[in-house]
Formats: structure tokens, C-alpha cells, sequence
């Protein structure tokens, strides 16, 4: 794992860009639909642990240390159009309409949103006495990982089947 808090962000980002091509691959293949929705999911996960780290951790030290509060305000801004899609996404199947139009919309805003961050917001950053990359990549590191770790735990619960006498 990358070690700097741009490092590890940028590292996201081409994650999630190899997930839109591998679904790229699927779109309009009705067959595959398990596998769409599969990655959908993925992608809906990767895309709003990665916007909770910006925000809780990334945006507020950028904040402090740049002096540019339109810069991280339109990202914060792009972060609520980007979840308002993920949420739709995640209430429909594959077989509905608009699916593959509303990732292909979902993947033009992702790539909007990385291109403003690793163009203008990461550089200033970088360039910043006061933006400590290595700590900040280090509390989003432990953060990542805590929210993965809670996704995890709730994926596990929800397949498990209920205890006996559980919720009763």
C-alpha cells in the first residue's frame, strides 16, 4: 500500500478506473448480469470508502493547509453527486432500465472528480509546508482499513443465517 496520502488516493483512483473498464467489458451483455452486479457493488464500496477518507481526513488538512475553499468545496460537492448515483444504483439490478447509463454517468463523474483532484487539488497540496502527505496517508490508511474491516463484518452478518431466537 502506497505509503503518502496522494500515493494512496491516486492508487484508488486507478482502481476504480481498471473496475469501470472491466465493466465496460459487461455492459450490454444481459448475460453476465451477476457479474455486472458484482462489480457494481465494488465499485459503489471502493467509491464511498474512498470518499468518507477524503472527507473525514484528506479535504480538512487540505483545508487548513491550502488557500483554495473553492477547490475542496466543489470536490465535496462532486462527492454528493457521485453518492446520490451510488445509492441508486445500489436499488436496482442490472436488467433495469438506465443501469448501464447510470454507471457510465457515475463513471464520467468519478473521472471528472479525479481529474480536477490529481490536476489541481494534489499538486497545491503536495506543494503546501503545512500538508503533512506521510501522516495524512497514514490516518487514511488505519481509517481505510477500519471501514473495510466494518464492511466486512456487515457483509459476513447479512449472509449469515439468523440465530435462533435472534430479534425476537
Amino acid at each position: 500500500m502506497p505509503s503518502n496520502a496522494i500515493e494512496m488516493l491516486t492508487d484508488d483512483h486507478h482502481q476504480v478506473k481498471a473496475m469501470f473498464e472491466e465493466y465496460e467489458d459487461l455492459s450490454g451483455d444481459d448475460s453476465r448480469d451477476d457479474e455486472k452486479l458484482t462489480l457494481v457493488q465494488q465499485i459503489c464500496h471502493e467509491l464511498t470508502v474512498h470518499a468518507q477518507i477524503e472527507e473525514e481526513l484528506f479535504y480538512p488538512a487540505a483545508r487548513k493547509a491550502l488557500d483554495d475553499e473553492d477547490l475542496i468545496d466543489e470536490a465535496v460537492v462532486e462527492h454528493a453527486g457521485i453518492k446520490d448515483l451510488i445509492e441508486e444504483l445500489k436499488a436496482m439490478e442490472p436488467s433495469d432500465d438506465m443501469f448501464d447509463a447510470k454507471v457510465t454517468v457515475l463513471k464520467e463523474y468519478v473521472e471528472h472528480h479525479v481529474k480536477e483532484e490529481e490536476e489541481e487539488l494534489f499538486p497545491k497540496a503536495k506543494k503546501a509546508s503545512d500538508f503533512d502527505e506521510d501522516d495524512i496517508g497514514a490516518q487514511l490508511a488505519d481509517r481505510k482499513e477500519e471501514l473495510m474491516a466494518m464492511a466486512g463484518a456487515g457483509a459476513r452478518k447479512a449472509s449469515e443465517p439468523p440465530r435462533p431466537g435472534a430479534n425476537r
